[in-house]
C-alpha cells in the first residue's frame, strides 16, 4: 500500500502485464503469465513438488542502491520476540474481539447480507477474463449513503468448492487483478472480486456528516477521519463488504475454503481482514503492509507511511496494542484449523514496503506461528516470500506461481 499522492504516479509508471513478463524473462523463464500460473505440485513418488524459486533480477538489482540489499539501521538492536504480541493460542480471541469492537462499536461483525443481481455483464475492469460462467453483482449498503459492490464469478468448469477473494488496491491497473483471478477461475475457483473505497466501480459521493442528506464528492482515503466518530468508524468502509458478501457465500454455496489474496492497498486489507475473520483460510497479501517500527527503513519512498486506513496517528484505538499490530496480525491471521497466511514482498517495488528490511521478522515469526500450532502445518503456518524478479509495484507471475503452489499443496497435505 501506499500513500495516495503517490498513486498517480505509481499508476503511470506502471507498465503492466509486459513488466511482469520481463521480469520473469530476465529471471531465466520463457513463461507467459498464464504459462507461469501453471505449476507442479507433485515430485517423482507422489510427493509434493518444491515451492517455485526463480533468481534476482539482475537488470532491477543494477538499478537500485545498497539499501535494496542490505539491513537498514531501523533493525539494529532491535529484539523481535517481545513485539510479537501473541504469546499463546488464547490471546489471539481477545486480541481478534478489540479490534472488532472498534470497528463495528461493539455490535460485533455484521450479520446482513448483500442485495444480489446474477447474469450481469462484467465492469470495464474484468472484461478481459475467460472462462466465466456467471458474474453475479453483490451490493452492501454502508453508511452515508456509500455503497460497495463486489463481483462474484462462477467458473465455466466445475467449481472445486473453493473460494478466492482478490481485492486490488489504490487504483491499480487491472493486470495483476485479472492475472490472479483468471489462474483461480482455470482452476475451478469460484472468485470474489472486491475494490478499495472510493475506487474503480466503486468510485462514488459519500454523505456529508455534518450536513446529513448533502453530498460531498469521493473522499480521498487521507480525507476519510473526517468520517471518524465515537460512533463510526470508517474502516467499515474497507472491511464490512468482506464479512457481508462472505455471509452470502455462507448461506447460499457453502465453499470448503476461502482464500485471499490482495496487492497494495488491498494486500493491506488482506493483512487486516483474515485477523479478524478465521473463516478465511489461507491469505495471500501483497505489498500491503511492514510492521510499524520498519516503516521508516523501506528505501523508496521513503517512509512508507501508508494511508488513513493503516497509521496509527489516524486510528490510535484500532492499532493500539502494546506489541507491534502487524506482527500481531500476521500470527492472528495463520492460526487455526487449515489456515496460514504468506506475506509476499517485492524486494524492488517501485512504491512500497520495499528494501530486505523483512528479513529481521521473518523468522521470529515463522517460528512463533509454528509454536501456537504445536508444530502442526495444518493448525497453522506463515511465511515470507521476497520477490525480486521484478522492479514493478504488482504481483509477478513468479508470485502468482508459489501462490498456487502453495494453495495446490496445502490442498494435498492437509
Amino acid at each position: 500500500m501506499t500513500d495516495v499522492d503517490a498513486g498517480a504516479s505509481r499508476r503511470t509508471m506502471l507498465g503492466g502485464v509486459l513488466g511482469g513478463i520481463g521480469a520473469a524473462l530476465v529471471a531465466g523463464s520463457t513463461a507467459t503469465p498464464a504459462a507461469a500460473a501453471t505449476v507442479a505440485t507433485t515430485a517423482h513418488g507422489g510427493k509434493p513438488a518444491p515451492r517455485p524459486v526463480a533468481p534476482v533480477n539482475q537488470e532491477s538489482a543494477a538499478k537500485m542502491g545498497p539499501e535494496y540489499k542490505t539491513l537498514p539501521p531501523a533493525v539494529a538492536g532491535v529484539d523481535i520476540e517481545p513485539l510479537i504480541g501473541i504469546a499463546k493460542a488464547e490471546d489471539i480471541q481477545p486480541r481478534r474481539q478489540l479490534m472488532i469492537d472498534y470497528i463495528w462499536k461493539g455490535a460485533g461483525r455484521p450479520a446482513t447480507l448483500p442485495t444480489v443481481e446474477t447474469g450481469v455483464p462484467a465492469p470495464a475492469e474484468l472484461k478481459d477474463l475467460t472462462g466465466v460462467r456467471r458474474i453475479d453483482l453483490l451490493t452492501v449498503p454502508l453508511k452515508y449513503q456509500v455503497t460497495a459492490k463486489v463481483y462474484d464469478l462462477l467458473p465455466r468448469k466445475g467449481w472445486n468448492r473453493r473460494l478466492a477473494l482478490y481485492h486490488n488496491g489504490h487504483g491499480e491497473p487491472p493486470e495483476s487483478m485479472i492475472r490472479v483471478a483468471q489462474a483461480m477461475l482455470d482452476r475451478g475457483y469460484r472468485v470474489m472480486v472486491y475494490a478499495m473505497p472510493f475506487f474503480h466501480w466503486n468510485a462514488q459521493g459519500i454523505e456529508d456528516p455534518k450536513n446529513p442528506g448533502q453530498m460531498l464528492p469521493g473522499p480521498s482515503h487521507k480525507e476519510l477521519p473526517a468520517w471518524e466518530s465515537e460512533g463510526f468508524s470508517a474502516l467499515t468502509f474497507f472491511l464490512e463488504p468482506l464479512t457481508i458478501t462472505l455471509n452470502h457465500a455462507e448461506k447460499t454455496y457453502r465453499p470448503a475454503s476461502v482464500e485471499m489474496i490482495g496487492l497494495s492497498g488491498g494486500g493491506w486489507t488482506t493483512t487486516v481482514y483474515p485477523a479478524l475473520d478465521p473463516r478465511v483460510t489461507r491469505s495471500y497479501p501483497v505489498a500491503g503492509s511492514l510492521p510499524f517500527f520498519l516503516r521508516p527503513a523501506s528505501p523508496k519512498p521513503s517512509p512508507t507511511i501508508g494511508d488513513f486506513e493503516q497509521t496509527k496517528a489516524a486510528l490510535p484505538g484500532f492499532y493500539s496494542g502494546s506489541s507491534d499490530d502487524y506482527l500481531d496480525m500476521y500470527v492472528m491471521a495463520s492460526i487455526g484449523e487449515n489456515r496460514g497466511q504468506l506475506q509476499i514482498l517485492n524486494r524492488f517495488d517501485e512504491c512500497c514496503f520495499n528494501g530486505v528490511s523483512h528479513r529481521v521478522y521473518q523468522a521470529p515469526l515463522r517460528d512463533r506461528v509454528r509454536l501456537l500450532a504445536g508444530g502442526r502445518p495444518e493448525q497453522g503456518r506463515w511465511d515470507l516470500l521476497e520477490d525480486a524478479t521484478h522492479d514493478d509495484h504488482t504481483i509477478s507471475p513468479h508470485a502468482l506461481s508459489v501462490i498456487l503452489w502453495d494453495l495446490d499443496t496445502a490442498n494435498v497435505t492437509t
